[in-house]
């Protein structure tokens, strides 16, 4: 009998994050772009979910000024399409088809994590479980989730909610997600989760 994938189980307090679906990552026009339509009508449908059940919602994004330019040297010289990222550009705006609304924080990051440089680990105390949604899955996602386990949040991946531009890489990393650090489950599953929760 194996050791891993136990349930890291869904709380009575969870949050939900939405990693990265600005139109970088949606819009097909940009160079960072993926095919993400699916995941973002997915993730609209858990969010109206939340939402109505008074479940916090955060958004990230990423986005370069001269200073987060300097602390990502090493992630820009790997990726320099990250460079398209510029504060104020069409870009790093949440995707509208989300109904983001103006109480739901946008955290600007640097790095992959939503957790790494930034203060969203503290705006997510009294929370115990953190639902994550958003692109890529082997990217930003997979880090997110990492950080949330280590924060000590059981972190739950929707299955249709995440999303790769590459298919082998986002089984694989939700194959690991689900061995070692949180639980992958189906949108329906979640969304009934929500609701009780909320």
């Amino acid at each position: 009998m194996s050791d891993f994938g136990g349930a890291a189980g869904f709380g009575s307090r969870p949050a939900v994050v939405v990693v990265d679906l600005n139109y970088g990552f949606t819009d097909p026009a940009s160079p960072l772009a993926c095919d993400l339509d699916g995941v973002v009508a997915a993730t609209r449908s858990l969010l109206d979910v939340a939402r109505a059940r008074g479940v916090p919602v955060f958004f990230t994004s990423i986005e370069y000024d001269d200073v987060r330019a300097t602390a990502a040297a090493v992630f820009l010289r790997k990726v320099p399409a990250l460079r398209v990222l510029e504060p104020g550009s069409r870009w790093v705006q949440i995707d509208e088809r989300l109904g983001r609304r103006e109480d739901e924080p946008v955290v600007v990051k640097a790095h992959a994590s939503a957790f790494f440089g930034v203060p969203f680990a503290a705006m997510l105390a009294g929370r115990d479980t953190l639902v994550v949604c958003g692109a890529s899955t082997s990217g930003c996602v997979r880090a997110t989730v990492v950080d949330a386990m280590q924060h000590g949040l059981a972190p739950i991946v929707p299955r249709e909610c995440v999303g790769d531009r590459s298919a082998a890489a986002h089984e694989q990393s939700l194959a690991d997600i689900g061995g070692r650090y949180g639980d992958v489950v189906g949108l329906g599953e979640v969304t009934r989760a929500l609701d009780q929760a909320g």
